[in-house]
């Protein structure tokens, strides 16, 4: 009984080990051009509303975007475009389906009929979708901007320059189109197979132009234009001779069209709503967000907002920028999605503009000036190597909170510059060799792992007289890279630093010592340097310098202790919830 008892156990673990992952939920998207993924060459501005789709979604989604220019419901099927997405899709995958405007097309490769071989088409979506066991969703076509005459020329001109797309002819005199207030249509019965569709196979339809129809007039001739490929002669290179495009979505435009047909899908089909995330601003490299650099989203803040916080998502990739987040920027919270690294090479023997030394605080990667700032899985690195001081993170603000994010450098990797503020790193990787935690501030590292990559110093507090608090560490694994056999836990750049660890994991490269007191024996009559039940290889209490202290227990060294100042600030209980200081 024993023995099957343990088999089955045994039987269970193994089972269980090699369950496979949870597959994503696959997002396709077939339709055309104002759907497609467009190329960034030359600053290009032009988006489709679903090339914007996964800043809306969770990493639990991937969008897959079929969608192509100049297609309709007959040329993608009879490209064989169909097929292939056909032969990805999986049960639980989601198809949005959006046709109309190449359908209406005279071109013979690409005309249907509404009511007939349009409706065929969305039909055969439909059908072979629902076969894989994916879940179709039907979208009419969005709306063109035309406030001009509902007569059939003004009709058929905006049909017809949705092919056209090379610009504005810088020798013709520019024709003058009176426009209206109100929004015509172009789509006409076109409009209709869609939701007739849906109907007759009880499967979701979303009425996007009506929407986007709502929205274009609501904002009026001129201001409508902001949502559209308008582009004045020579302003951006890959459009040297402009655009008037009453067609095509910009970025702003697709951004918007994306969040519409998001939340219209999500009251549609409730349970896609535990993907959906909102952020104020996007960042991402493959042009699915509001910019490419991280410094322009932060540019784009508005100063000194009052008790809101900003949320910018970075998307995956590595942003070599120099990144500087001032004071006026406030309550910005930085979210990395996937591996996103911030990164730059400067160091403090490199020479500035003016043939001077950077020094060690121009050498910085990132620098923080902002309250209330916030970051989530994010890297910020100095690639300079070992040549000194060389910054990964300059952190000047009171109230900074950094969850899951790492720390690379070597020298002189995070400096907590600022004085009289409150930093909290949470579950944070900080690497490096010499110094590589060092300033003024008051810090608390909260289950972080600290990594030597080369004997020296972990820290370096310059801690004011005075002041509370100095560095505080609790649960943190203190580790080596190999080869490293001789670290200090700190040593004081100026005579009042203070730094405690507690409940530490330390591994054998600690020197036994501990403490450093930076080859001046007055430092060791002003410094706290002190521990609590450390642990691991390095914890060699009785071996530890004698003007260092083994707390007998941790009254007053709480993390809300620590940190709470004058405004009761408590990151833990409170997360980054934007504190609303009395006034």
């Amino acid at each position: 009984m024993k023995s099957k008892i343990i088999f089955l156990l045994w039987l269970l673990i193994a089972l269980t080990a090699f369950a496979p992952a949870k597959r994503n939920i696959t997002i396709f998207t077939i339709g055309d051009s104002t759907m497609a993924n467009k190329k960034l060459e030359g600053g290009n501005p032009e988006r489709g509303w679903g090339q914007m789709l996964s800043r809306y979604f969770t990493d639990a989604i991937t969008i897959d975007n079929h969608a192509v220019n100049g297609r309709s419901s007959k040329s993608f099927i009879d490209e064989g475009r169909w097929e292939n997405v056909l032969s990805k899709i999986q049960k639980g995958d989601y198809v949005f389906i959006q046709f109309g405007h190449n359908d209406e097309k005279d071109d013979p490769k690409r005309h249907t009929d509404p009511g007939t071989t349009f409706d065929a088409n969305l039909k055969k979506f439909v059908e072979e979708t629902k076969s894989k066991g994916g879940i179709p969703v039907l979208f009419n076509s969005i709306v063109r901007r035309n406030f001009g005459t509902a007569d059939g020329k003004s009709v058929a001109d905006a049909i017809k320059q949705d092919d056209i797309r090379n610009g504005i002819d810088p020798k013709m005199p520019k024709e003058t189109v009176e426009e209206g207030a109100r929004l015509i249509d172009t789509h006409g019965e076109y409009l209709n197979p869609p939701k007739n569709v849906a109907k007759e196979m009880n499967v979701t339809f979303i009425d996007l132009n009506s929407l986007t129809h709502k929205l274009v007039e609501g904002l009026g001739p001129e201001k409508s234009k902001e949502l559209y490929l308008w582009v004045e002669p020579k302003t951006v290179p890959a459009l040297p001779d402009g655009r008037e495009d009453n067609t095509h979505l910009n970025v702003r435009g697709a951004s918007i069209v994306a969040e519409m047909a998001v939340k219209a899908v999500v009251e549609a089909i409730p349970e896609l709503g535990q993907y959906v995330r909102r952020y104020d601003l996007v960042v991402a490299k493959d042009g699915s967000g509001d910019f490419f650099t991280v410094q322009e989203a932060v540019n784009a803040v508005p100063d000194y907002r009052k008790n809101i916080r900003t949320t910018i998502l970075i998307k995956e990739g590595t942003y070599k920028e120099k990144l500087m987040i001032p004071a006026s920027k406030n309550a910005i919270s930085l979210i990395g999605d996937g591996e996103v690294k911030i990164t730059f090479d400067d160091y403090a023997g490199k020479d500035n503009i003016f043939g001077e030394n950077k020094g060690t605080s121009g050498s910085a990667s990132c620098y923080i000036y902002a309250s209330d700032f916030y970051a989530e899985n994010i890297t910020f690195e100095n690639t300079s190597g070992p040549v000194g001081q060389a910054v990964a993170c300059f952190v000047c603000a009171d109230r900074a909170y950094f969850k899951k994010c790492s720390f690379l450098g070597f020298q002189d990797t995070l400096y907590t510059y600022g004085k009289g503020c409150r930093q909290y790193y949470e579950e944070c990787y900080i690497e490096g060799t010499v110094d590589f935690i060092f300033g003024w501030s008051a810090a608390v590292f909260n289950r972080c792992h600290i990594h030597s990559i080369g004997n020296g110093y972990i820290t370096a507090p310059s801690t004011d007289n005075g002041q509370k608090y100095g560095y505080v560490f609790y649960d943190c694994d203190i580790t080596a890279a190999e080869g490293v056999d001789k670290v200090y836990l700190s040593r004081p750049w100026r005579p009042y630093a203070q730094a405690v660890f507690i409940r530490c994991n330390m591994g054998r490269h600690i020197a036994p010592e501990g403490w450093d007191n930076w080859k001046n024996a007055e430092n060791e009559k002003t410094v706290f340097y002190a521990e609590y039940q450390s642990k691991g290889e390095g914890a060699n209490v009785k071996r530890r310098v004698g003007y260092s202290k083994q707390l007998k227990d941790l009254n007053g060294y709480g993390i809300e202790d620590v940190l709470e100042g004058n405004d009761g600030w408590n990151p833990v209980e409170n997360g980054n919830e934007l504190l609303k200081l009395k006034r």
